[in-house]
């Protein structure tokens, strides 16, 4: 590895080591970046470089607009906060907490240029899930939203590495916007390596414990120039936007990374539902769209509602996309919907196709600069029209936190995404399912053991058990299978209580859309849940038409 500019190692130390790294891929000459390599720097300091100073860069949902030249001197003001007024040495980790708006941006380039790691985090969690994401990566600092600085607050307490929170927002005099304005409009971004650490980024695992996944500088450059350039070639005078959080590297990507590497500008919605999304790209005027499939069948009935002649190009990918939907799409709108997948562990979509190469049904073939194949439990090639496990490689790859799972997802120099799929003829790779017990709705990704533990909170569950269960609109939903205690009616009224009770306990997208009451829950003999009985038991009641 390269010498590191981080003064607090904590996170190169809590790489996984070397040897069980996937290895990586640089195919392309365009991944061939020096050795000294600041992400922000590449991002922001290099467009001002270029003569983009003028160009807008972010417009806010109420029509605010920040130029490139603008946004630079608000991250460089804020690094200059964090460095001088709350002692921000390279590789300490700074918690965000905001919905997609122009200050979470700046924040995060700010972080990035102070040779910080930035930790992104949903709106939507709570305190407890923040607990378990700040004791994990073991956060210094946070910048936060003060509209969503109650679960922060109470998260403190239990976090005693958390030494510094800003917030942001509420008019205060001690608010960051007020230190901000008292700080320099310049900074001098940190000479970090191309692998020193940039980004952890969380997501669930099977068992609910969250996994802090590692990306370098270098990372975040790379998937810029693999499937933007080769499959999504947007314009320079694109404006994009969608819904996915900024947290979420879906949405960083697409929302932010992208659109910037090329000079274009992006429109960050706080709450993009279908229906302001439509909105918003119509007053707008927006061209390149980022979102689920979820969100695409909704928006579709709504369509002649709204002027989307804009509309360039539609980008699918957090869960897999239905031709159904495909079809509504194209038959509403008349553009074909770029799909794709990607995980947390990898960054961003490394299998996709472009609109004149999609097929119903298929995800499409490698991103150009990744390589995949399908392979059986051995880690074997399988041939065409095999079912089997998904294996990826190319410029990035998973590098979990401390993680004892580094050795599941990484094997023998391949990633295994979790991912069942198989490959047809013409090389194209047609998703089947999940091989973990990972329920993808909407977009999100839950893990049914976390929704357990919030269910066996309450004094009324004696047992449960959580599963993904088909739906025509989110694709699967969260169904919990649950063993009352006596004296609790097994009722439409204790359904609802059950899940308020989970909404104010983890992230309110997690609870459970249904819940159906057993006498008891298939184990084996040791007592391990049978997960695969209770989704028999599901499909049975589908089939009497019972939910």
């Amino acid at each position: 590895m390269i010498p590191s500019a981080h003064r607090d190692t904590f996170a190169r130390d809590h790489l996984p080591p070397r040897d069980q790294w996937p290895e990586l891929v640089f195919d392309l000459p365009e991944l061939h970046y020096p050795a000294r390599l600041n992400a922000a720097v590449m991002l922001l300091d290099e467009a001002l470089a270029r003569g983009w100073g003028e160009r807008v860069a972010i417009v806010a949902g109420d029509g605010g607009r920040w130029t490139y030249g603008d946004l630079d001197a608000r991250a460089n003001r804020i690094a200059n906060v964090l460095v001088h007024e709350l002692g921000l040495v390279p590789g300490n980790r700074v918690l965000l907490r905001a919905a997609n708006a122009p200050m979470h941006a700046a924040c995060w380039f700010a972080v990035i240029k102070a040779g910080g790691i930035a930790v992104g985090t949903m709106p939507l969690l709570r305190s407890r899930e923040m607990t378990e994401i700040i004791d994990k990566a073991q956060v210094s600092h946070a910048l936060c939203d003060a509209r969503l600085g109650d679960e922060l607050c109470a998260a403190r307490p239990q976090c005693p590495s958390l030494q510094h929170i800003m917030y942001f927002g509420d008019g205060s005099p001690l608010a960051l916007e007020t230190r901000m304005a008292q700080q320099r409009p310049s900074f001098e971004a940190i000479d970090t390596a191309a692998d020193d650490v940039a980004l952890i980024a969380f997501t669930s695992g099977t068992t609910g414990r969250p996994k802090g996944t590692i990306h370098f500088h270098r990372d975040l450059i790379a998937v810029c120039d693999c499937w933007p350039r080769s499959t999504l070639r947007a314009a320079s005078d694109a404006l994009f936007t969608g819904s996915p959080p900024l947290a979420f590297t879906f949405g960083l990507g697409g929302l932010l990374l992208f659109p910037l590497r090329i000079g274009a500008a992006t429109l960050l919605l706080e709450q993009p539902s279908p229906d302001i999304l439509l909105s918003a790209i119509a007053q707008h005027r927006a061209t390149v769209l980022f979102t689920a499939p979820t969100s695409y069948r909704a928006m579709a009935p709504q369509v002649r509602a709204h002027d989307l002649s804009s509309l360039r190009k539609c980008v699918s990918a957090g869960e897999p996309l239905p031709a159904a939907t495909r079809a509504l799409w194209k038959e509403a709108t008349g553009i074909e919907i770029i799909d794709g997948i990607g995980s947390t562990e990898l960054l961003h979509i490394f299998i996709s196709h472009d609109e004149a190469h999609a097929r119903p049904g298929a995800t499409g073939t490698p991103t150009p600069g990744y390589r995949a194949c399908v392979m059986d439990d051995a880690g074997n090639p399988l041939p065409p029209g095999t079912v089997g496990r998904l294996a990826v490689k190319g410029p990035t790859g998973c590098r979990y936190l401390a993680d004892d799972r580094q050795g599941t997802y990484v094997q023998k120099g391949w990633n295994f995404t979790g991912d069942a799929y198989l490959v047809d003829h013409d090389g194209y790779f047609i998703y089947q399912a999940r091989t973990d017990d990972m329920i993808i709705s909407a977009g999100y990704n839950i893990a049914g053991p976390e929704v357990e533990s919030a269910l066996l909170l309450h004094p009324a569950v004696a047992e449960c058990g959580v599963i993904g269960a088909a739906d025509e609109d989110r694709g699967q939903i969260v169904k919990a299978f649950v063993v009352l205690k006596p004296g609790h009616p097994a009722d439409e009224e204790t359904t609802r209580t059950l899940q308020d009770f989970v909404k104010k306990t983890i992230a309110p997208y997690k609870y459970p859309r249904a819940v159906e009451y057993v006498p008891s829950l298939p184990r084996t003999e040791t007592g391990k849940l049978q997960r695969f009985r209770l989704r028999q038991l599901d499909a049975q009641g589908a089939a009497r038409g019972v939910t």
